[in-house]
């Protein structure tokens, strides 16, 4: 980064950036621990409230272990069929 310090970006930049930017898929506790912040699940949805598609794919190893990822991923048609119908009906502007 540009002689930028990174502790001075606000976490919530910082994970935008690793999921929307860079494309990569993290886990809660990631994001908890790489990013320090004390609740990842309030900040995939503050992201999701800023209008980004941020899904939880569920993934099963080889050893059948299961973890759950975020990750940012083009919006759904019913997804965006539903968000015409909130602003037809005068929900949001």
């Amino acid at each position: 980064m540009n002689n930028v310090n990174e502790k001075n970006i606000p976490a919530i930049d910082r994970v935008f950036e690793a999921l929307i930017v860079n494309g990569e898929q993290l886990t809660a506790k990631q994001i908890a621990n790489r990013y320090n912040v004390a609740n990842p699940y309030d900040t995939v949805y503050t992201l999701r409230q800023e209008g980004y598609a941020i899904y939880l794919d569920q993934r099963t190893n080889s050893k059948g272990r299961v973890t759950n990822k975020y990750r940012h991923g083009a919006p759904t048609r019913q997804l965006v069929a539903a968000g015409y119908k909130a602003i037809a009906s005068g929900l949001v502007e």
